[in-house]
């Protein structure tokens, strides 16, 4: 069985779990949802999530583990919810949230607009710092990474928009 899928689920206060064709996962901060697979037996048993198998394969025992970090994600982000901070490095660089929209100034001759996904929120502490929060982990990660492509750090002057804790290893210029 794979190590990931032997550590049961540990259900806080507040959480509630409907098992079925999906998994159904309510806290104080939203719901979501998640289609389970044939290959993994899901039971809740004294305020746990237990994950196992149906049969003795490689494929089974990847989606048994896959299928644990999924609902977990689920669980973490219901009760703490999931941010992803970005930052701007460059001169005139400039973000601002407005409503359920993203104006960026990042050098181009016309300012980007992202307009944000259901469920996500966005803020800006400072001109130059993205948070982007929401419930649902991978629409977090997903949200930051369409920002972030916008204008990825170059790595000759480390200008771009670039994840907080991301390092740009800055190359050395060509001598003559």
């Amino acid at each position: 069985m794979s190590r990931v899928a032997k550590n049961p689920i540990a259900l806080p206060k507040g959480v509630e779990v409907n098992l079925g064709r999906t998994i159904s996962v309510k806290g104080p901060l939203g719901t979501l949802q998640q289609a389970t697979s044939g290959d993994v037996v899901v039971t809740l048993e004294d305020g746990s999530l237990k994950f196992a198998p149906t049969r003795d394969s490689i494929q089974a025992n990847a989606m048994a583990g896959t299928m644990r970090a999924l609902v977990n994600n689920m669980v973490r982000g219901v009760t703490q919810g999931f941010e992803k901070r970005l930052t701007l490095v460059g001169v005139g660089y400039r973000a601002q949230a407005q409503g359920d929209a993203l104006n960026l100034t990042l050098g181009f001759s016309h300012p980007v607009v992202h307009k944000m996904p259901a469920g996500i929120k966005v803020e800006t502490p400072s001109q130059t710092e993205i948070v982007i929060k929401g419930v649902d982990r991978q629409a977090v990660g997903q949200v930051a990474a369409d920002v972030r492509a916008y204008r990825p750090p170059e790595p000759y002057k480390g200008k771009g928009v670039r994840y907080s804790d991301e390092v740009v290893v800055k190359k050395e210029t060509k001598k003559k």
